[in-house]
């Protein structure tokens, strides 16, 4: 009589078939990461198809570039690279070029749908980290100049450096400070902001004061202003800002400027 032999199990611990998982994902990750860009892009490229007469290609993100091809009605052609208010297309038969934004807005989805665009450069003002700019203004009563950059910590947040001189008629004095801004409605275009900070204010005398010693004082200020996403990459602003110089231990002096400017975000 024969005897049956009982299958053989397998000692492959939990562990190691774990382990063996967590490999297998990795090097799966590894291979789609690695992958060649143009082939994910693919992937997820989005398709159109054209609803008027013809779509123009041009060489280059401008109308100052010749159109070199026609995609005409029907034809589909998917998005590839976005410049501002320009896209890189390429059409079923591997022709690459740039269409402007309006012309794009009358294509039709894979659902038959007409696309819709967002204002893209307002995305761009959304998306913003860096901005730079300039202003002009009074403190009590002389002329006020500032600059300031600023770099943007999270939607409603920004870390803010400025710069100043005032003019007066016995003195200069520079303004240096670092401030924090709150922005809590920083989705709209008009979006008020207020902010706090420290520096220092340097009132330098002129020379035909006699005996006049220049003063470096640690200061802090409070500001409130309002932003205007004008244009393109062009923001406006005006604000208000209250400093407080301790020009001694006893003494704090407040100075009030009023300040309209203009700044360029990336």
């Amino acid at each position: 009589m024969q005897r049956l032999t009982p299958p053989r199990l397998s000692r492959t611990s939990p562990g190691a078939s774990a382990r063996r998982a967590a490999w297998a994902a990795a090097l799966a990750c590894a291979t789609w990461c690695l992958a060649p860009q143009s082939a994910r892009a693919a992937d997820a490229a989005e398709r159109l198809q054209v609803a008027d007469p013809y779509l123009e290609l041009r060489t280059g993100p401008g109308r100052g570039y010749p159109v070199f091809f026609v995609v005409e009605r029907d034809q589909w052609v998917e998005l590839e690279l976005r410049s501002t208010d320009w896209y890189l297309v390429r059409t079923e038969k591997g022709k690459e070029g740039w269409v402007h934004r309006d012309q794009l807005a009358h294509t039709l989805t894979m659902t038959g749908a007409p696309q819709s665009f967002r204002d893209v450069l307002y995305e761009d003002y959304l998306r913003r980290r860096a901005e730079f700019g300039a202003a002009w203004g009074f403190v009590r009563s002389d002329p006020f100049v500032k600059v300031w950059t600023d770099y943007r910590l999270s939607k409603n947040f920004t870390l803010e450096a400025t710069g100043g001189q005032v003019q007066g008629r016995y003195s200069s004095s520079n303004v240096w400070s670092l401030n924090l801004l709150a922005e809590p409605w920083s989705q709209s275009r008009v979006a008020p902001y207020a902010g706090i900070g420290v520096g220092k204010f340097i009132i330098v005398p002129h020379a035909s004061l006699v005996g006049a010693i220049t003063s470096n004082s640690r200061m802090t200020d409070a500001t409130a202003g309002v932003r205007w996403h004008v244009s393109q990459r062009l923001v406006a602003r005006l604000d208000y800002t209250a400093y407080f110089a301790a020009t001694s231990d006893q003494r704090l002096d407040e100075y009030r400027a009023w300040t309209a400017g203009l700044s360029f975000f990336f």
